[in-house]
């Protein structure tokens, strides 16, 4: 009953009504009602209040003795380790108000993150406050700090075992899913161990399964085909002339795919891939979301979602011990990397989509967690921006610019290198002079560029006089056009590198597990602290796989005294590939 339409009718009563006997007779029944309802509702309530006193001295028991926490023998269990490359909290907040802005959504509505906010992680590496990506996904693949640069490796430059490869010896499934190359840092780390992130080639060459553990991942899918061809094809980037798509097949990679129609046609049976599929969507990393041509490649939630029911499948027909993928946003830190606000935020909300897919997967199947942070933050992103620093700054910002720009400033400045280049070498352009050739760029610069391209229509001519000079390196334009548009939203950059600050953690686990099993999760920990708990969670070894890595390490591993030269020291604590 409604006790707010049922109350005025008996308080508003008025002696000077005539009521009939029928109609106070329905009072009565209806009081009788009320009164039996409540009784029921106490009844209930005091039932209740046993339950939950029943489920508090649970919950006290699980929280004193969840550090010897034992697990029941060939319980199946599955972690979805994701990786939100270079995404600071200030990026979080701005992926939230673009997106509320662009969907006109009220300012308090939550993403698909913001609802699962658990603490934060601290980002150093063991040589430096202000990490890279090899050393960050190091400590979370092997529980342990290292130096910037280092794949899969200890500050010495030894071999560490990862959860990943510890998984697959429980007889786990494992997986990887990246918008990068497959061979770039974060994934890497996962799946091989050089003393150098550059050695891209060795890399690929572990991924398949060359080295003493054999092939450990079941699934992979990403960008960096060029590290899998033969230098004698064209678009390789390798020295030698392996052809690791062909070797792949020695290893037990029984598919392997190269753009979206032929991922579609392998998945079509339910969403679903065969076992052990390689998919290498692109030469390098495949393109910003902004600038994904959806007929070619697939959407990072697109290769999640598949490979969630995939692994899933799989686990279920082998009777296996669950599964292990790591999932990473990897393009969001190159977006950030070339300061560039529109690519930023289109990769942002592309990983909330794949969170929210990721968390449906995860609330329906038991025994299932979720873990989601940044290895660090790129490009000091500020919300606020004091262009001069003699007046005052405006306390606003402009969404609206950002929704005007259409392509990244990677493809942008790849245009323009290509006009200069094309301008440069057109013989009816050197015959009419230079005159000519200036007015010809400058509208290209104007219409092409910074119009069709960013939207920006009120251009000053220090711009377009910067971008058209063929001289410019390529960096500077980076920088340049996404400043452009920064500046125009009032959105700030302090660096085109990493920052040193913590950034945000986020997990959740499946209905059956409930919470609790994420205390460990809550508050501020550092980045090694997550692959401890992962390690805790699926009850892995990872002592014994470095063990076995280090026995025949003189027959298959690079020292870093083989590769630490002259010539390679200088690019230690650069963030190569973006």
């Amino acid at each position: 009953m409604n006790r707010q339409a049922s109350a005025p009718l008996l308080a508003n009563e008025d002696p000077r009504d005539s009521f009939d006997d029928q109609e106070r007779e329905l009072l009565k029944q209806e009081s009788r009602k009320q009164i039996s309802r409540e009784r029921r509702r106490m009844c209930l309530c005091l039932g209740l209040a046993v339950v939950l006193a029943s489920a508090a001295a649970i919950t006290t028991t699980y929280l004193l003795t969840k550090g010897t926490e034992t697990f029941t023998p060939g319980r199946s269990r599955n972690v979805i380790m994701m990786v939100s490359d270079g995404f600071g909290p200030a990026s979080q907040t701005y992926g939230r108000s673009y997106w509320q802005y662009v969907n006109k959504y009220s300012e308090d509505t939550m993403t698909s993150l913001d609802e699962i906010l658990i603490g934060a992680s601290r980002t150093r590496s063991s040589d430096s406050l202000v990490t890279d990506s090899a050393a960050g996904a190091t400590a979370f693949s092997c529980a342990m700090k290292s130096y910037n640069a280092a794949i899969g490796v200890d500050p010495n430059g030894n071999p560490c075992g990862t959860v990943l490869e510890s998984a697959k010896a429980n007889g786990m499934l494992t997986g990887l899913v990246v918008t990068s190359r497959v061979t770039h840092a974060t994934p890497a780390s996962f799946s091989a161990h050089v003393v150098h992130r550059d050695m891209e080639a060795d890399i690929a060459v572990q991924q398949i399964g060359d080295y003493p553990l054999g092939r450990q991942v079941d699934l992979m899918l990403g960008g960096g085909l060029c590290f899998f061809l033969p230098n004698t094809t064209e678009g390789s980037c390798r020295q030698d002339d392996r052809d690791l798509i062909k070797e792949s097949k020695d290893y037990g990679w029984e598919h392997v795919v190269f753009n979206k129609d032929e991922f579609d046609a392998l998945a079509e049976h339910d969403k679903i891939l065969p076992r052990h599929t390689l998919g290498l969507f692109h030469s390098s990393h495949m393109n910003f979301e902004m600038d994904r041509n959806n007929k070619t490649e697939p959407a990072l939630h697109e290769m999640a979602g598949v490979a969630l029911k995939s692994l899933q499948k799989w686990t279920t027909t082998t009777r296996g011990q669950g599964f292990f993928l790591m999932i990473e946003g990897s393009r969001i830190d190159m977006a950030a990397h070339n300061n560039d606000p529109a690519a930023h935020v289109h990769e942002i909300l592309e990983y909330h989509r794949t969170i929210q897919v990721v968390k449906e997967f995860v609330a329906n199947n038991p025994d299932t967690i979720m873990i989601s942070t940044s290895d660090h933050e790129t490009g000091g992103f500020t919300l606020g921006l004091q262009p001069d620093p003699d007046t005052y700054p405006d306390y606003l910002w402009r969404p609206e610019v950002i929704t005007r720009a259409k392509v990244s400033t990677e493809i942008l400045t790849s245009d323009l290198i290509l006009f200069h280049t094309a301008n440069k070498n057109d013989d009816a352009l050197n015959i009419q002079g230079q005159g000519s050739r200036r007015r010809q760029t400058h509208d290209f610069v104007r219409k092409e560029i910074l119009d069709k391209g960013l939207g920006i229509t009120d251009a000053t001519e220090e711009e377009i006089e910067f971008l058209s000079n063929a001289e410019a390196v390529p960096n500077d334009i980076l920088r340049y056009l996404g400043h452009a548009i920064s500046r125009r939203a009032n959105l700030g950059w302090t660096t085109m590198g990493h920052t040193g600050v913590d950034v945000n953690l986020y997990a959740a686990s499946s209905i059956q597990n409930g919470n609790r099993i994420l205390d460990r999760l809550r508050g501020n920990h550092e980045n090694t602290e997550i692959g401890d708990y992962m390690s805790w969670y699926l009850q892995l070894d990872l002592p014994s796989i470095t063990e076995k890595l280090t026995k025949s390490a003189d027959k298959w591993f690079k020292p870093k005294s083989k590769f630490f030269t002259a010539e390679h020291s200088h690019s230690l604590h650069e963030e190569t590939g973006h």
